[in-house]
């Protein structure tokens, strides 16, 4: 009895932004997977807590955390305004947004994320590649590139000319690096009750080099821009929690075997747990926005002060363009200030409540995706941590769908292409909350690292390795089981 009360106590505190101390044991109970699937569970409305905005429509995943002060909300809505700004190239008037460049794949963070969503892949060579883009690497050829990737300095090796991604954008007076190139081919599936899916399955290469010829054996990842939403959740939950669900050697054989993936913090100078990025290539939110600016926009920042972004030691006139560092901003284009306003508004986006909880088909689908086994790397429900950075983010049930740990996921899905300790089949699994509201925010409903999959059935029917057998139970569903599965993802 005592244990039903901490639950209920632990749910409703937390709705109220209060945080209540539990014993281990109360915390494992509360999280543990249900087998009643007769009716929601209980706070299982509020995916994010006490930060879940019930708000949905077009603007659903660009809502500040529910519990915010008066006085936090102001600096959250003064870091949208920078997650939204256009950086202009240097000299210019304007001080405080010049530095862009000079290669770049966008001018503002909110171009990669757009309206705080889903990236795309482009719908045809007129189309902007703007929220997609290529990531680069080489194996490594030397006993110091290999000793770096080792003690996790580096997660990849660079391709010596283009760097780790390719920027498909220049000021004037620059060459681009190159172009994208996608080309798909459509590949049919028969499921077990003799219906024919098509899966788009791309391949890429890249045209219009602009420095030359890349190296050989570059590898080539394509990655599109995730949402935004509960990012400040995901690193308040506890590292013991997510190293709870590894097993990298597969011990209770079950055919699952999440790793983590170890990665270097810039800013602690140690390895830590990955928890960002389609590979868990990042360890932190700040980390991940430091690198993004830099590389996606060409942006000098605290943990990134090169004023050039990411041109190579081989890109020797973009080294030397004109810059915006300038002392009154640390010698910095995006100074400390800058980036402590865009950190706690990417912490604090807020995750939208669920929609047809109590609908039959809703608790039909969820019943069919535990059975499926689907939550073995979907893992419904963690506690985030008492003394987490962000009052806000303090203790609160969320239910993201995710272990955060890498996972084979087959042939199909691998790009080949190791970072830190995932290798080239391997992905983090994707956090599941919002997705169902993905068309109605981005205007597409395109899933996967690369956007292949062109709706939720199709992004299943991909899965593999690990997943396989949860992919074959899916395949071999009715079609009236796969559709009330849908329908319990669109409700997340």
């Amino acid at each position: 009895m005592a244990r039903v009360c901490c639950r209920v106590t632990l749910g409703v505190l937390a709705l109220l932004g209060v945080a209540v101390p539990l014993l281990a044991a109360d915390v494992a109970a509360i999280l543990r997977p249900i087998t009643d699937f007769s009716k929601p569970e209980s706070f299982e409305r509020h995916p994010g807590g006490a930060t879940t905005q019930d708000k949905a429509g077009n603007n659903a995943f660009s809502h500040p955390a529910a519990n915010l002060s008066f006085e936090d909300r102001a600096d959250f809505f003064v870091g949208n305004g920078l997650f939204k700004r256009l950086w202009v190239s240097a000299p210019s008037s304007t001080q405080a947004a010049d530095g862009l460049g000079p290669l770049y794949n966008a001018r503002a963070c909110q171009r990669c994320h757009l309206k705080d969503g889903r990236g795309h892949p482009p719908a045809g060579p007129e189309d902007s590649a703007v929220s997609m883009f290529l990531r680069l690497s080489v194996p490594p050829q030397t006993d110091a590139e290999r000793q770096l990737l080792a003690t996790h300095r580096q997660a990849v090796i660079p391709d010596p000319t283009y760097g780790g991604q390719l920027q498909d954008l220049a000021i004037q007076g620059h060459p681009a690096e190159g172009r994208m190139m996608i080309d798909d081919e459509e590949v049919p599936v028969t499921l077990d009750d003799g219906e024919v899916v098509s899966l788009r399955k791309p391949s890429y290469s890249v045209i219009d080099l602009g420095y030359g010829p890349m190296a050989d054996g570059v590898m080539l990842s394509p990655r599109v821009a995730p949402p935004m939403i509960g990012l400040g959740l995901l690193e308040a939950i506890p590292e013991k929690q997510i190293l709870g669900h590894a097993d990298p050697d597969d011990r209770d054989g079950d055919g699952i075997s999440g790793r983590p993936n170890r990665v270097w913090s810039t800013e602690r100078q140690q390895p830590m747990l990955g928890r960002f990025g389609w590979k868990a290539g990042n360890p932190t939110l700040l980390q991940q926005a430091s690198e993004a600016l830099a590389g996606d926009i060409g942006v000098s920042n605290p943990l990134m002060p090169a004023a050039w972004g990411e041109c190579t030691e081989a890109q020797a006139a973009c080294r030397e363009a004109p810059d915006g560092n300038s002392p009154q901003y640390q010698d910095l284009e995006a100074p400390a200030e800058v980036m402590d306003k865009i950190l706690f508004y990417t912490r604090h986006l807020a995750v939208p409540a669920r929609r047809d909880l109590y609908e039959a088909q809703t608790l039909q689908g969820k019943r069919l995706f535990y059975e499926a086994g689907c939550i073995a790397c979907h893992v419904p429900k963690f506690v985030t941590a008492r003394d987490a950075d962000e009052p806000a983010l303090q203790y609160q049930l969320i239910w993201p769908y995710t272990d955060l740990l890498l996972h084979d996921m087959g042939d199909g899905l691998a790009d080949h292409r190791p970072e830190g300790a995932a290798d080239g089949r391997e992905w983090r699994t994707a956090p599941l909350w919002g997705i169902g509201l993905t068309e109605a925010v981005n205007g597409h409903s395109q899933f996967l690292h690369d956007g292949r999959a062109r709706n939720l059935a199709e992004a299943v029917l991909w899965h593999g390795g690990e997943a396989q057998a949860a992919r074959d139970r899916f395949a071999a569903m009715t079609q009236e089981e796969r559709t009330a599965l849908i329908a319990f993802l669109s409700s997340l």
